[in-house]
């Protein structure tokens, strides 16, 4: 069956999970929140640069886990899930997912933003197959250190290739949903590129090679 891929933030949510979690964590007192403004500011401006240091945004944003216990946390995420996270699914495009569902298309999302924050949303969206940044874990807590490739620019392109390999899937037909830029290495690998309320360089890009937009 043909892969349909989505990035999840800011293309099927409206917002950005990992961007929220940080402030939510601020609002909640758990973090500190002129600290937490400053480095989301930070990094967010990297982000947008596309020289984002992917290892040194999740040793940052892995610091929650790393230090607080697996109960505090998954009641923390739960919280956030209801809170934060469902209005930016209502308002977003879960549409997408529904028409590929609807197609018999297999539906992956693919995201940067670590597993712990994406596992839940993917799971509420109804998608089986998750390829997510992953926050390494012993067992019984985080380590607070990246596992594996993160699923980070040409990250996900690599990190897809080894999901597509134990899963028996290709990318011949295959359409992929992002917003960014950044994620131009398997937007470019897939059948069909969809750029979704893109950001400026991606318009710009979507446009000279006419691919659809979707704002």
């Amino acid at each position: 069956m043909p892969l349909a891929l989505f990035d999840l933030d800011n293309t099927l949510l409206n917002g950005d999970s990992d961007h929220a979690w940080g402030i939510y964590l601020a609002e909640q007192g758990i973090v500190d929140a002129e600290e937490q403004t400053a480095k989301q500011d930070y990094f967010y401006e990297q982000y947008v640069a596309g020289s984002l240091d992917i290892y040194e945004f999740c040793e940052y944003q892995f610091q929650v886990l790393r230090e607080n216990s697996l109960e505090q946390l998954q009641k923390w995420r739960a919280d956030f899930l209801a809170e934060v996270i469902e209005p930016m699914i209502i308002s977003g495009k879960p549409e997408l997912v529904e028409r590929h569902r609807d197609a018999g298309d297999t539906l992956v999302i693919i995201t940067a933003t670590n597993d712990f924050i994406t596992a839940p949303i993917a799971k509420r969206l109804g998608v089986d197959h998750l390829i997510a940044t992953k926050a390494q874990f012993n067992g019984q807590s985080y380590t607070g250190k990246v596992e594996g490739v993160p699923s980070f620019q040409q990250g996900k392109v690599e990190r897809l290739e080894e999901w597509m390999a134990a899963n028996c899937a290709s990318l011949q037909d295959s359409v992929f949903y992002s917003d960014s830029y950044n994620d131009l290495p398997l937007l470019e690998a897939a059948t069909t590129a969809v750029a979704v309320t893109p950001d400026d360089k991606l318009r710009a890009h979507a446009k000279a090679f006419h691919w659809a937009i979707i704002d």
